[in-house]
């Protein structure tokens, strides 16, 4: 699920810790505010890396966010790290 063709799916975790994130609405609105990205500008940009990157980030910035969000979509908080770090590249 979180690899194609043996290469780590960096987007696809991306996209379901951004879901994670906006199921609470202040997780959400911290999530934006730390970020700098509106409603607008997530939508808009949300298939670019750096935009995957900064969600990765965001849940690297408060370790409990880190662990819960990985243990809600099934991975390590390491493999979340290594995606971002992906995305980054």
């Amino acid at each position: 699920m979180h690899e194609t063709n043996g290469k780590l799916d960096a987007s696809g975790m991306a996209f379901q810790a951004l879901a994670w994130a906006l199921m609470e609405e202040a997780r959400a609105e911290r999530l934006l505010s730390l970020t700098g990205l509106t409603p607008e500008g997530l939508r808009s940009s949300i298939t670019e890396r750096g935009t995957q990157a900064a969600i990765l980030s965001f849940l690297e910035a408060y370790e409990p966010d880190l662990i819960a969000c990985a243990a809600v979509i099934g991975v390590s908080p390491a493999l979340l790290v290594q995606a971002r770090q992906e995305l980054e590249a």
